[in-house]
């Protein structure tokens, strides 16, 4: 396992230009290929430019949270869903994301927004397919009278940056010494969710308490987060030291990270790193203005997770044990969601501190 390496409190998260993948050589396409190996290898984020999303899609995004997010607390509240159920309204102070890891801590600050893929919708990119509705349930959109615009450009970022984390795993293929489509028959029914983030205080709350975090310390779930994020200091990322680092994405990139499920594939040859985000806040304790959008490209519910060819020495017996997607994304929302401790990621957690430690020794 390598170091991820700090400079100035700021971890060095390297930028990759995914166009020498889109139209390169051949070799350009192996540096592509050969950057991303050690970017998953040392950090488990890496920086993004060349992705092919306009500017204008992001905007629209952004634009489209901000009027979201700006209704008043019961519109918003209106649109809440059972934990059960990975869609809708999450308000501040209502989610732990470090129960995924099966570790307590206050609640976090953030509010969020959650859509994903319809299995119900007639044109959707499932559309026909029989799935089932506790891995693929109806989205909760909000009134277009309130909020109008808002559906059109959350779907249009969705699209996109789908159609990038799809592009990324071909890339993951070839990293890892396998067929450019090794994972598409694992990823064409993905249980893909989009999570808007917008750090705000519960109503009436001004200052915010010193023991809060915007969002706990925790891993992604699935194979790869591909995140738009404003260019304001919160999110680190801890490094094999055990110290964290301030990360802030480059202009014009997209921070991408890896998730369990890849890091459980690969058999730790590559990181799914432990991250949080601590409160935007002024000199005077109040929170600033800070908005993001993850979308967790996670794999199909029945894809099953076992070591990688390649990933495992000759002889030796796989880290983990093979398990659904469905099942791994399920036993992290009861944490995260329901605030059930998620026992078997404790001893994951456990496991991945002390090799970073050892890595950093």
């Amino acid at each position: 396992m390598g170091e991820a390496q700090g400079t100035g409190g700021a971890l060095d998260v390297p930028v990759i230009d995914l166009s020498g993948w889109r139209y390169g050589t051949a070799e350009d396409r192996a540096a592509v290929a050969t950057a991303v190996d050690e970017a998953a290898r040392t950090v488990g984020f890496m920086q993004i430019t060349g992705h092919g999303i306009p500017e204008s899609t992001a905007a629209g995004l952004a634009a489209a949270m901000d009027a979201f997010f700006g209704l008043p607390p019961d519109e918003k509240r209106a649109l809440c869903a059972p934990p059960e159920i990975n869609r809708g309204y999450t308000p501040p102070k209502a989610e732990k994301l470090s129960l995924s890891l099966g570790v307590a801590s206050p609640e976090d600050l953030f509010e969020a927004f959650n859509v994903g893929v319809d299995a119900g919708a007639p044109h959707g990119p499932y559309a026909g397919a029989v799935l089932p509705a506790e891995h693929f349930p109806a989205n909760l959109w909000p009134d277009p009278a309130a909020v109008p615009g808002f559906r059109a450009a959350v779907e249009e970022w969705f699209t996109r940056a789908g159609a990038l984390a799809r592009r990324l795993t071909e890339v993951f293929a070839v990293a890892l010494g396998l067929e450019e489509g090794y994972f598409a028959p694992y990823t064409h029914r993905s249980v893909d969710v989009l999570r808007m983030n917008n750090y705000a205080l519960p109503y009436g709350e001004t200052v915010v308490d010193k023991r809060q975090m915007g969002m706990g310390a925790h891993t992604d779930y699935g194979i790869v987060t591909v995140l738009w994020a404003d260019r304001v200091p919160g999110l680190q990322i801890l490094a094999t030291d055990g110290t964290w680092h301030d990360v802030v994405p480059a202009e014009g990139a997209v921070l991408v990270n890896l998730g369990d499920a890849l890091a459980r594939w690969t058999d730790d040859r590559w990181r799914s790193t432990l991250h949080r985000v601590l409160p935007p806040t002024d000199a005077d304790g109040r929170l600033v203005r800070r908005r993001s959008a993850a979308y967790f490209h996670d794999g199909n519910h029945d894809a099953v997770i076992s070591a990688l060819p390649g990933c495992v020495e000759p002889g030796a017996r796989p880290l983990y044990e093979p398990v659904t997607i469905g099942e791994h994304i399920a036993a992290k929302l009861a944490g995260s969601r329901a605030l059930r401790p998620n026992e078997d990621a404790a001893r994951e957690a456990a496991r991945l501190r002390s090799a970073s430690e050892s890595a950093g020794a």
